[in-house]
């Protein structure tokens, strides 16, 4: 069983791998936690993936209030693996995620993370890679994936292949716990109603059905509590529209497309 959290598309693609490789079914945490979806029964032979993107040298907060809820029936010390994807490093994300499942009863046993393109605006700073970067980060990605999918088959115990951050505890819980009080909150994003064409788009697309927009009118937020700041809405917005207090304006968008694909294999062929 493999439960995942994904905002911008990236960690979706790379649980999709995951589930394919395992033959293992995919939970989305976002649908649960809308849904109140907590109970599940897990095989005997069954593994236990927990899988996102690390936000503020974290787990999501959605990811950690799922697993302190989450109910797992014919848990008998299965295989139990994390695997995140990251901007560049993970810092003590799976320190916090080890204790949250510890604290369900859960063990973490192996641990995993790759870098894939970057989706934060942080002010002053336009971090959005531009598309051929972001091609170039998903091959990359794509690579160290199959490296590390032998030893989530074989179900192999004590891995930690993680991208290592410089300063973990000042990444995590400095400026983690500002990231967490400043920058997750649905009440920052506006909408330029001159740009604004009213498609609905973001309504649909937002993972936690935090955005309602009837047809023809301009989105709101619905302040369910569940915002994670993703900034899925301001990706895919096609008017670019959306924005995060001023700290978007006029900066790129990326959202992981089925259409970087192609483009993967055209670059291996070229690198043989």
């Amino acid at each position: 069983m493999i439960f995942y959290f994904s905002g911008t598309g990236n960690t979706r693609y790379i649980a999709e791998r995951l589930a394919q490789a395992t033959g293992e079914r995919l939970v989305s945490i976002a649908q649960a936690m809308t849904n109140g979806q907590r109970d599940y029964h897990l095989g005997a032979d069954e593994r236990i993936g927990i899988c996102f993107p690390v936000h503020g040298w974290r787990p999501p907060f959605i990811v950690r209030d799922f697993i302190h809820k989450l109910r797992l029936d014919g848990y008998e010390h299965q295989y139990c693996y994390g695997f995140a994807t990251c901007g560049d490093d993970v810092g003590l994300t799976f320190d916090y995620l080890a204790d949250d499942l510890r604290s369900v009863g859960i063990r973490l046993d192996s641990v995993f993370s790759v870098i894939m393109p970057e989706t934060y605006n942080f002010p002053f700073i336009d971090q959005i890679d531009t598309t051929d970067v972001a091609i170039s980060k998903i091959a990359a990605a794509c690579e160290r994936f199959e490296r590390l999918l032998p030893d989530v088959l074989s179900c192999t115990r004590d891995v930690k292949s993680i991208n290592k951050s410089r300063w973990p505890c000042v990444n995590s819980r400095l400026l983690g716990s500002f990231f967490l009080k400043c920058w997750v909150t649905d009440s920052r994003f506006t909408v330029d109603t001159g740009s604004c064409i009213h498609c609905g788009k973001c309504a649909a697309i937002c993972p936690v059905g935090n955005i309602k927009c009837p047809e023809g009118m301009t989105p709101q937020w619905l302040h369910n509590g569940l915002c994670t700041t993703c900034f899925s809405c301001y990706h895919q917005c096609p008017a670019h529209a959306i924005d995060f207090d001023k700290r978007t304006r006029g900066k790129r968008q990326y959202y992981f497309k089925n259409e970087f694909l192609p483009e993967l294999v055209k670059k291996k062929e070229a690198g043989n």
